[in-house]
């Protein structure tokens, strides 16, 4: 996994729109980089309706977020649709950004062994260096948006 101090890629993805997102685009910006397992399930949608329902405050605090998961660019069309949200979500289908950032690998529920993106979001600075991470025991996916906001201030 990506630790604090390192530079996060420059390439981050296609997003919902079928747009490539540069870190660069962000300059001068904190980036919450949150990556999720799956669009329309209970946690997935609640973390992201925290960070939707904190929006506005977190942009007060100079921060842009970014939302990434391997599902397609029309399931997060839908997604986003669905629960209102704000911000875009990376159609991280090839896998290139969760396993660059150390976040996509072997989970296991009910004794069933998958591959799978662990949920954990990380704080970028201005420069594009990370500056936290929030591991996926951390994430309170109800309200994680009063997280962020509790790590920036």
């Amino acid at each position: 996994m990506m630790n604090i101090g390192e530079k996060a890629p420059e390439i981050l993805g296609i997003n919902e729109k079928g747009e490539e997102i540069l870190l660069s685009n962000y300059k001068g910006k904190k980036v919450v980089l949150y990556f999720y397992p799956k669009d329309n399930t209970s946690g997935c949608t609640a973390e992201a309706c925290s960070l939707r329902d904190n929006y506005s405050a977190l942009k007060e605090q100079g921060c842009e977020v970014i939302g990434v998961s391997i599902d397609s660019a029309t399931s997060h069309q839908k997604f986003i649709e669905k629960n209102e949200l704000p911000f875009t979500l990376i159609a991280d289908t090839d896998k290139r950004l969760v396993e660059a950032m150390g976040v996509w690998g072997e989970k296991s529920m009910y004794g069933r062994k998958y591959m799978g993106t662990f949920r954990t979001t990380f704080l970028i600075n201005e420069e594009g260096i990370i500056e936290k991470v929030f591991l996926p025991k951390e994430i309170k996916t109800k309200t994680h948006g009063e997280q962020l906001l509790k790590a920036i201030q």
